[in-house]
């Protein structure tokens, strides 16, 4: 079945190498939550570097510092688990919602009501956007709470996953709690705060500030919370260089992961074996996959079919590996896209489609920035490119499509297309396998459509329906108690 070809790439490892710094890997990564918090690119490497220079002022241990360094760059781990809920509530772009919302003071009830008239239904009419600012504010602080609970247990369970440090956890869990009790979830107060939480909160608001409005918008804001959302003893490390112009100015570096290559505590430095870089892309595909409920274990679904295709053509158990982290990783640009257009009732509109065709290349460069991972990236970012140019996001030919992406793309369609989406009923294998059959040479390789029905023959594959309305059912029933 295989032609020289893909026989030869068969064998092509996509990571390029067995042990890799954990640190680059899960920087790189990062970039993938800030775009579902609706931050700019590195957000969350320069709030890793604000808070490890905090922790140097304070001469926190080396085990906190590690726990720090990692608690700061994945303190977002589960922020796509609100996504839907979030788009849901205000009728809007959950990335605009969200990092407006980390602009303004959400215990201020004037606020908070500015800031859903602003961010409720805009596309609607008045008597829409009352109708959403009403629900919210009927929730009341119960909302957001159940809102707050719902990412930090999540990002605390995925760093957990990850097999970082219960301190790590508990820094995550306490992302937003303050300092005067009357933060999220749990109302801690005070130093029932864990240190490291309470420097994790201050480094996020900091920096979110100093993207938008600058170092001495950031400085105030900090100086204004002291005493009530922050440490006062955080605050007053952070002001200790407030005049260090070198180090503002290096947060706007092109090489921010060399940047915290330097803080990474050196006798703390973790590597990811190949069983770690499998955690990650496992991880990582929960992240992605939560983001909407009608996506819920698209990306674990399509690392099996990938397999199951690959395993016909007779690939090496290190060539499968390689396959199924790449699946697993190549909608992680899908982060960027927001729930408003995911979620949508209707065939997405053109300028719609024009943002949901730009998740592949957001995922091309995201995983570009692991060096091991340069082939990975090529991979992940050409799942949706067809053999007859048309495809996006590159819109390349056939003679620079591998055998790799080949595999990919074939999966991918065929899980989609025998899963629901909001605007039409899942297809059962024999039609999406006919669908398949008519893009033979156009859109995809007729080999790995033939090696896909080789593994269907004898694979008892369920339908990933099922899951999917269970999860949808959990998001109505959750939308009810807001």
């Amino acid at each position: 079945m295989l032609d020289s070809v893909c026989a030869a790439q068969s064998e092509y490892r996509l990571v390029r190498s067995p042990s890799i710094r954990f640190s680059e890997i899960i920087s790189a990564l990062s970039v993938a939550l800030d775009l579902t918090q609706g931050h700019p690119q590195g957000h969350s490497m320069r709030s890793c570097l604000i808070g490890m220079r905090i922790a140097s002022v304070l001469s926190l241990s080396v085990a906190d510092c590690s726990a720090l360094f990692y608690a700061l760059l994945l303190k977002d781990l589960g922020c796509s688990s609100n996504a839907a809920k979030i788009a849901y509530l205000f009728g809007g772009d959950d990335h605009q919602i969200k990092h407006s919302a980390r602009l303004i003071d959400w215990t201020s009830p004037r606020q908070c009501i500015k800031h859903c008239w602003e961010n409720c239904a805009p596309d609607g009419s008045n008597i829409d956007k009352l109708a959403k600012v009403a629900t919210i504010v009927a929730g009341g602080p119960k909302s957001g709470r159940e809102l707050s609970e719902i990412r930090c247990e999540r990002g605390a369970a995925i760093a957990k996953m990850l097999r970082l440090s219960d301190a790590t956890a508990e820094a995550i869990r306490d992302l937003d709690e303050h300092w005067n009790g009357k933060g999220n979830p749990n109302r801690k107060k005070g130093e029932n705060i864990s240190l490291l939480g309470r420097i994790c909160g201050l480094a996020q608001s900091v920096e979110v500030f100093l993207s938008e409005k600058g170092l001495p918008s950031a400085l105030k804001m900090a100086n204004e919370r002291r005493a009530k959302w922050f440490d006062p003893q955080v605050v007053d490390a952070l002001l200790t260089f407030q005049s260090d112009v070198d180090f503002w100015s290096g947060l706007r570096s092109n090489d921010l992961i060399g940047k915290l290559s330097l803080w990474e505590p050196p006798d703390e430095i973790l590597t990811a074996d190949e069983e770690g870089v499998d955690r990650v892309a496992e991880a990582f595909a929960q992240v992605v996959d939560a983001k909407s409920p009608w996506t819920f274990q698209h990306s674990t679904r399509v690392a099996e079919i990938a397999v199951g295709i690959g395993a016909q053509f007779g690939c090496s158990e290190a060539m499968l590996r390689d396959i199924r982290r790449v699946a697993l990783l190549h909608d992680i640009g899908k982060l960027g896209v927001s729930n408003k257009i995911l979620d949508k009732p209707s065939k997405p509109t053109d300028e719609e489609f024009a943002q949901i065709k730009k998740h592949p290349e957001y995922s091309y460069k995201i995983l570009k920035q692991v060096q091991a991972f340069d082939q990975l990236a090529e991979v992940a970012g050409g799942h949706h490119e067809r053999l007859d140019g048309r495809g996006y996001f590159r819109g390349v030919l056939a003679d620079q499509i591998s055998f790799s992406t080949r595999v990919l793309t074939v999966a991918d369609i065929f899980e989609a297309l025998t899963a629901k989406r909001p605007y039409r009923d899942a297809m059962d294998c024999e039609q999406a396998q006919s669908i398949l059959k008519g893009d033979i040479g156009r859109g995809i390789d007729g080999n790995c459509l033939a090696a896909l029905q080789q593994w269907l023959a004898k694979t008892n594959i369920n339908s990933r329906v099922e899951l999917q309305l269970d999860a949808i059912e959990r998001h109505s029933s959750s939308l009810s108690t807001l």
